[in-house]
């Protein structure tokens, strides 16, 4: 018997939309799933060098949790490129800012680091409040086991 492993091509993606609400749930253990959902990890057509995921919308992004001291004592880190061009700001301070950039950094980090992975983070879409302007997507709910 000559079987062939199936192989996904970018012409036989099929993508769906998903919305999550990270209201009070861990930012490491949600990023996780998020991060398999925009890659496709989840789906049985799977293939490495292809980007075959879905599409999530992210919501209440400025309620997630952090367990432990992280929530004053995790650093976020960005270099201008100057010498002593190194800014570093707290999860508290980043939330209180741009609390989108939080979810966006912790998915990204599990991605491939590589043109895929650029193209793959373009799928998520974050929003710190409850409301999102991807309606006309028509984006099903979506609670993953946490």
């Amino acid at each position: 018997m000559n079987m062939k492993t199936y192989s996904l091509k970018k012409e036989d993606v099929n993508r769906d939309w998903f919305v999550i609400d990270v209201a009070d749930k861990v930012l490491g253990r949600v990023a996780t799933k998020i991060a398999d959902r925009i890659r496709g990890k989840d789906k049985p057509t799977f293939t490495p060098h292809t980007d075959g995921g879905d599409y999530v919308v992210v919501i209440n992004a400025e309620r997630v949790k952090v367990t432990g001291s992280k929530f004053e004592n995790k650093k976020y880190y960005s270099h201008s490129l100057y010498p002593g061009g190194l800014k570093t700001k707290t999860f508290k301070e980043l939330n209180e800012k741009n609390p989108e950039k939080i979810i966006e950094e912790a998915v990204k980090g599990m991605l491939p680091k590589n043109k895929l992975g650029k193209s793959i983070i373009k799928k998520l879409k974050v929003f710190s409040g409850p409301k999102h302007d991807h309606e006309s997507q028509q984006p099903k709910e979506w609670n993953p086991k946490i």
